[in-house]
């Protein structure tokens, strides 16, 4: 294959998928190839690109964008998706990743073949306060939320029918000039809830990690769960583990899916 290509490999978290590129191949305009490598007709495919690259004492630098280009701050399957690419790759059992909401060190508690489970420290999250958002589609009110990048629950009953443009049109409001994740979260008794999410800069995905965590966190805010809690998405289950002062801890999966070369 010619130099030009770019080697990739691709990985999802309970569906929601991403690839993993050495930071190398970045070139000038990092956004724009990421858009492209992420495009699921004219490229690859995927919810997001981490550009990493391997530092001497082990830790791995991750840069995260999204499928339309922008930059992230992190994403918690992302990251556990680099975990396991580098223990594929180097070895090991503990992985520090170099995120742009800090390191994140995921231990990995189990393995079967390309699958893997990590407890990943998520840092510490904070409850901005409570939003009431008028958009085009109505007024919404729930919490906003950072774990590392924004986001804003509203806890609902059922899921709206239209909630992905509801989702959209919150996630656009100028209340969030830096945009925002959305999620709708049912509770589902003491210790599980199921949400439905749309990711800033990928729209609706299969899940989230520091979405699943904004959703507990919210949970338990109002009174409703208690840690440790399952978040249940239609891609797959997360463990929660937050109890308003310790650190933030997330339990989930990552599988590696694929290897291969792009040709730009």
């Amino acid at each position: 294959m010619s130099s030009q290509t770019i080697p990739f490999t691709k990985a999802e978290a309970c569906g929601n998928d991403f690839l993993i590129v050495e930071s190398s191949h970045m070139g000038r305009d990092p956004a724009s190839l990421s858009s492209r490598l992420c495009d699921r007709h004219r490229g690859i495919g995927a919810d997001g690109l981490e550009w990493v690259s391997r530092e001497s004492n082990g830790s791995v630098n991750a840069r995260l964008f999204n499928a339309d280009g922008s930059e992230a701050e992190i994403s918690g399957n992302g990251t556990r998706c680099v975990a396991a690419w580098a223990i594929e790759t180097n070895g090991g059992s503990v992985v520090r990743v170099r995120t742009g909401a800090g390191d994140k060190e995921c231990v990995l508690l189990r393995r079967a073949g390309n699958q893997f489970d990590f407890m990943v420290e998520m840092g510490h999250a904070e409850v901005v306060g409570q939003k009431v958002i008028t958009t085009s589609e109505g007024t919404v009110k729930g919490l906003a939320i950072s774990t590392g990048n924004p986001h804003f629950v509203e806890i609902v009953d059922k899921f709206p029918k239209n909630w992905q443009t509801r989702a959209a049109a919150v996630a656009a409001s100028s209340d969030f000039p830096h945009g925002t994740n959305v999620e709708f979260v049912r509770v589902l008794g003491h210790n599980q809830i199921e949400f439905r999410i749309f990711e800033r800069g990928a729209g609706e995905t299969q899940s989230s990690g520091t979405g699943s965590c904004a959703s507990v966190i919210a949970a338990i805010h109002l009174g409703q769960v208690s840690s440790p809690v399952e978040a249940h998405a239609p891609g797959g289950k997360q463990v929660v583990h937050w109890d308003g002062a310790d650190v933030l801890m997330l339990e989930g999966p990552a599988r590696l899916i694929a290897r291969g070369e792009f040709l730009p």
